[in-house]
């Protein structure tokens, strides 16, 4: 439910084409925010932004010159959602692929930093503003295979834990939110180079695995509290899932 509190006021979200991103575009309009949909995929994101009443920017957060041209766009910023990010691959580390390695990271940890470095000046400028950076379980937890996404979400959390210290005293919140086994139609398949097999393996037999709406609605709830709330990290997973190495599968 929008309020006075939350009118007019501006969201920027990343990766924002499709999963969690389009879906949080979507739940942060419901609160009455004028959303900023930004990605790489033009189309999708006309289209969401003709659909929330949002405004679409183009934007590769690999980037700099594509970054800086958001930031220019978005003089004040009252959220920051930098949900954008990804994984490639279950290399063991003895057999990592280092190019997919460093893919994870420069679209995880440095494309979240350049978004929010770019946009903290228009973050400040609001006098009241959040970043929620979207993290995983898997910055929490490490499993077989999983190295090169993990230290990613790894840094993804340390750099929030970072942010929170630098930035205490400053009309900014920081807040990390971390799910777990979510279907989406795009991140395993991905992740799996478009083996929609080996995809759909991930969440067989598991009942009801997170939905790109219930992380949305999670991150929207955390943008929403009251200016001296600060959610510092918000772990979500499904009843269903219990750790990395640990999912009820009937």
């Amino acid at each position: 439910m929008s309020d006075d509190s939350t009118r007019a006021r501006t969201a920027v979200v990343t990766g924002a084409s499709s999963g969690i991103g389009a879906a949080t575009a979507r739940a942060l309009a419901a609160e009455g925010f004028r959303v900023v949909c930004a990605a790489r995929r033009s189309d999708r994101i006309e289209e969401l932004a003709a659909e929330i009443g949002g405004e679409a920017i183009t934007c590769d957060i690999t980037d700099q010159a594509s970054v800086d041209a958001l930031a220019a766009a978005v003089p004040t910023c009252h959220v920051l959602v930098n949900n954008a990010g990804g994984a490639v691959g279950v290399d063991r580390v003895d057999g990592a692929d280092v190019d997919a390695w460093r893919w994870m990271y420069d679209v995880n940890v440095l494309g979240l930093v350049r978004v929010t470095k770019a946009l903290l000046p228009a973050l400040r400028a609001s006098g009241d503003a959040v970043i929620v950076n979207v993290g995983s379980t898997a910055g929490r937890w490490a499993y077989e295979g999983g190295a090169g996404y993990t230290a990613a979400k790894h840094g993804v959390k340390v750099v929030t834990e970072t942010l929170r210290l630098e930035l205490n005293g400053e009309p900014v919140r920081i807040s990390e939110v971390a799910p777990g086994m979510v279907r989406t139609d795009e991140f395993s398949l991905v992740r799996f180079g478009g083996d929609q097999e080996r995809a759909d393996a991930v969440y067989a037999g598991v009942d009801q695995p997170l939905l790109a709406e219930d992380v949305a609605d999670a991150i929207a709830w955390v943008a929403t509290r009251p200016s001296h709330v600060d959610i510092d990290e918000l772990v979500i997973k499904p009843r269903a899932q219990a750790a990395a190495h640990k999912v009820h599968r009937s």
